[in-house]
């Protein structure tokens, strides 16, 4: 009974050090990023490209996150701060595509559609900042997307040697958004680590020709 209660308390030790650890990765995050993270575009420094990071859909139509974020390329865009959108996110399947609602988005607001890029393979944060990079040939970006992403999003983004900002969107994110981000950090992480490829590279379409190749 002794050694058993010994190996309780250290598992114990164990599972509350590792908790400490997932904690402190997104802490780190936010911290290492926190001065190149803008919440309005007065000072932000231009780019290449907006980088609108996907989310959930309803229906044919962004979900209220994904429009947030597709608004705020828009006012980039037309701020002049920069000169194309790139959308990344999920489109894996016929029945899903968080890419295409956006696309239809922007075009709305009188996008022009050459400088709307689609990236279909962007089924996570780390994949759509590797493909920014090495697929569309991004060299300086501006990433959209809510405050409990972009400390991920951009850390991701710098460390794979992107010259990235944060820009925040509108629309707060829930506790469960924030807890879920414990977890997301440490794979994309792990993921840096490893220098993980994405499944998914291909043909390259720089940022510099038609977005319109990227359609489909």
């Amino acid at each position: 009974m002794a050694n058993m209660s010994r190996y309780v308390r250290i598992g114990a030790v164990g599972v509350l050090v590792a908790a400490l650890v997932a904690l402190a990765i997104p802490i780190g995050m936010r911290i290492a990023i926190s001065h190149d993270i803008y919440i309005s575009d007065v000072n932000l420094p231009k780019t290449e490209v907006a980088i609108v990071l996907g989310a959930s859909v309803a229906g044919n139509e962004p979900s209220p996150i994904l429009a947030a974020r597709a608004n705020a390329a828009i006012s980039l865009y037309e701020d002049g701060k920069v000169s194309k959108i790139l959308v990344t996110g999920d489109n894996a399947t016929t029945n899903y595509d968080e890419v295409n609602p956006v696309q239809r988005y922007l075009l709305a607001a009188g996008i022009p559609p050459q400088d709307i890029f689609l990236d279909h393979a962007g089924f996570d944060t780390y994949s759509s900042m590797y493909r920014a990079k090495d697929v569309f040939e991004a060299t300086s970006a501006v990433i959209v997307t809510q405050d409990f992403h972009l400390p991920r999003a951009l850390f991701t983004a710098r460390a794979l040697g992107l010259e990235a900002y944060g820009y925040t969107a509108n629309g707060g994110g829930s506790i469960k958004d924030y807890v879920r981000e414990i977890p997301a950090s440490a794979k994309a992480l792990w993921d840096l680590m490893v220098r993980r490829v994405p499944k998914y590279l291909g043909t390259p379409y720089p940022l510099t020709g038609d977005g319109q190749a990227t359609w489909y």
